[in-house]
């Protein structure tokens, strides 16, 4: 028997190298108090330090030239790049950054050249950013073998970061990069958006690790702030941000066993409460006419919970977004509608407005009702007695674990498996896959994941549009080649050629400019790619004859096409002279056509509503593991590269018969 090679681990000792897997899932379910035994990494990676504007670029104030401290100029130069963005042109955002650049300035000893800054409306970014205009620039324009170049340093830069050793497997590590310092957007309405996002430096950063194992050297100049050996979490760096003075971790990655595992019990939690769900239900229900006002609250947002998936919510500070979940709604966000149809309207996580009308119990409207009454007014909780604690206190009196969140988990799960079920074996992958997101959607919808329409949206949907029109075209051009070689064809199916006057002149002139402007726009950059990929290389470059020689190909094209319209006859290459290669053609085309035209739907269907979140966080993978095995569908077209690593126990541990 052959020994197991080893190979030597970030101590210094010998680890396995992870070439065969750990199937944790296969495991028994043993207490997870103990999180490992050892756990060796190099700690983080930081952002660079900053490096100084050349001396002719600076930040004018009434006119006048400032030269400022690095310190303060690095912060001066996150607002210049955003100098023509909605961030730079909100005030909120203008004076938290002004005061904190101000700070800085202060901090570091004020302008070097003696220039007082103390107002930002006399600030003028516009020479700062121009500068960094242009360095954008010039990194799009860098050729593809300098990109590569670029990539392979950073790669090697982060390298000794991405794994660590945890009980002597090699696993791979998530964030492992340190935030550079930059303005805090925040979303929606956020009140500390614009704020400076300060460096960390080593100093700032908890290591956990084991007792035995070699702590990394910090960056030079530096030493960590402290060496943990905390074997009952997970995290393996911690250090605390200053925008909401709360943690930020370093923990594996998404594939690792140890989130895998986190995952798995989310949603075998989830699955529990299948078991307990009825009587939960029948109790709120009964609750909802308590005499106890706290128990009626209690059954009122179980309620909202369970059918309207709300999130549990909680009290939030004054300079944090004013966001909120069920239990700290206020009058204002619920407005009742006799008989029984309650309009929501309010910022949820992330300050996503949550808008919808619903029709609700009787009783529950009652009691909504009653949880208006004066004196309550705008501004006033509804629910005065109750917080996500005491609600999560009470669920947990059905089962352990149980909080709002298992809810939303679990009526997202069950809510695809309901959709799933009613998806017909049949049809192609392609129908297959958009049947499944109208599913996802359901969920999507359901949990009030949205988004908003990306700003390349409308030239997508357009471009995609006129792929269409071109599959179309190209069609009806085969189905005029078949008349043409042979006319018979229209009396044995007149209906088949039916679709060839459907296209007008004007129609197919715009298609033909589209097809050539396209095709010129290909070889020029054809040509300026190979270019400076022979110069990266040192060969002898293409010259502007071989350029030209293809832009003449595209030109003897587009008379062909101005021919085609005016004579009506079209032009076959010498391998489509055949009646049945030609339909084979156009048999083709329709795949498309149809394929291209489901997609297109499926596209603009989905486009405002944020299917992965749901996908990732919400439904049971093994939903979709299930869904692919049973229906023939492979699994990369449901989960990316990335997914299909992350839940690789789901995809191993399902098969065509598993239910949640």
């Amino acid at each position: 028997m052959e020994e197991k090679e080893e190979s030597v681990g970030l101590s210094g000792t010998c680890e396995e190298d992870g070439d065969d897997e750990f199937k944790w899932w296969e495991k028994e379910n043993n207490d997870d108090s103990v999180k490992w035994v050892t756990l060796r990494h190099n700690g983080v990676m930081f952002p660079p330090e900053y490096e100084p504007l050349p001396s002719h670029v600076r930040l004018y104030y009434d006119g006048k030239a400032v030269e400022l401290p690095p310190e303060a100029e690095e912060v001066a130069g996150f607002f210049a790049a955003l100098l023509e963005s909605d961030h730079a042109k909100n005030p909120v955002f203008q004076r938290n950054f002004f005061n904190d650049f101000l700070e800085v300035l202060k901090r570091y000893g004020g302008a070097k050249n003696g220039v007082e800054v103390s107002s930002f409306d006399k600030c003028d970014f516009s020479k700062m950013f121009e500068y960094l205009q242009l360095q954008r620039e010039q990194r799009k324009q860098l050729s593809p073998q300098e990109k590569k170049q670029l990539k392979l340093e950073k790669d090697q830069l982060e390298e000794p970061f991405k794994y660590c050793y945890l009980d002597g497997r090699k696993e791979q590590v998530g964030n492992f990069r340190i935030e550079p310092p930059d303005l805090f957007r925040g979303r929606g309405a956020h009140p500390k958006t614009g704020k400076l996002k300060r460096r960390v430096y080593p100093e700032d950063v908890v290591l956990n690790m084991d007792k035995d194992a070699a702590i990394p050297d910090p960056p030079a100049g530096h030493k960590w702030g402290e060496i943990r050996h905390d074997n009952t979490v997970q995290w393996l760096c911690m250090w605390r941000e200053n925008i909401s003075n709360s943690f930020k971790y370093v923990r594996l990655a998404a594939n690792s066993s140890q989130k895998g595992m986190s995952d798995f019990k989310k949603f075998e939690k989830a699955r529990e409460l299948k078991k307990y769900i009825d009587i939960i239900r029948s109790d709120y229900r009964r609750s909802l006419k308590s005499k106890v006002m706290l128990e009626r609250q209690i059954a009122v947002a179980t309620y909202l919970i369970d059918v309207f998936a709300l999130r549990a919510g909680g009290e939030k500070s004054e300079d944090e977004a004013d966001t909120v979940g069920c239990c700290s709604l206020r009058y204002e966000h619920v407005t009742l509608k006799p008989p029984f149809t309650v309009i929501f309207d309010f910022l949820g996580k992330d300050s996503i407005r949550y808008y919808q009308e619903v029709e609700v119990d009787k009783q529950v409207f009652k009691n909504l009702t009653i949880f208006k009454r004066p004196p309550k007014q705008p501004g006033h909780q509804l629910f005065d007695r109750l917080d996500p604690s005491i609600l999560n206190k009470h669920l947990q009196n059905y089962m352990p674990g149980l909080t709002a969140k298992v809810f939303r988990t679990y009526n997202a799960s069950k809510t695809m498996q309901d959709q799933l079920d009613l998806i017909p074996n049949e049809g192609s992958v392609t129908e297959k896959i958009v049947r499944y997101n109208a599913a996802n959607r359901a969920v999507a919808i359901l949990c009030n994941h949205q988004r908003t329409l990306g700003r390349g949206h409308a030239a997508s949907m357009q471009k995609a549009n006129e792929k269409l029109e071109e599959y179309q075209w190209q069609k009806i051009r085969y189905k005029k080649a078949i008349l043409q070689l042979d006319e018979s064809e229209l009396k044995k199916n007149p209906k088949y050629f039916k679709e060839i006057k459907d296209l007008t002149k004007e129609e197919q002139m715009a298609i033909h400019k589209r097809v050539i402007e396209r095709e010129r726009e290909k070889y020029k950059r054809k040509f300026t790619r190979e270019n400076e990929k022979r110069k990266f290389d040192k060969e002898e470059l293409l010259t502007d004859s071989q350029l030209k020689s293809w832009l003449d190909d595209v030109d003897e094209l587009e008379k062909q096409y101005a021919q085609e319209l005016e004579t009506d006859e079209i032009v076959l290459k010498p391998t489509l002279l055949n009646v049945e290669k030609l339909k084979a053609q156009v048999e083709k085309l329709e795949q498309r056509i149809a394929t291209s035209s489901i997609q297109l739907k499926d596209k603009e269907d989905n486009s405002t509503v944020a299917l992965s979140t749901s996908k990732i966080s919400y439904i049971d993978p093994r939903l979709s593991v299930v869904f692919c095995k049973k229906y023939n569908v492979p699994l990369e077209k449901i989960f990316t590269k990335a997914l299909r690593e992350k839940f690789k126990w789901a995809i191993e541990s399902a098969d065509e018969n598993w239910r949640f």
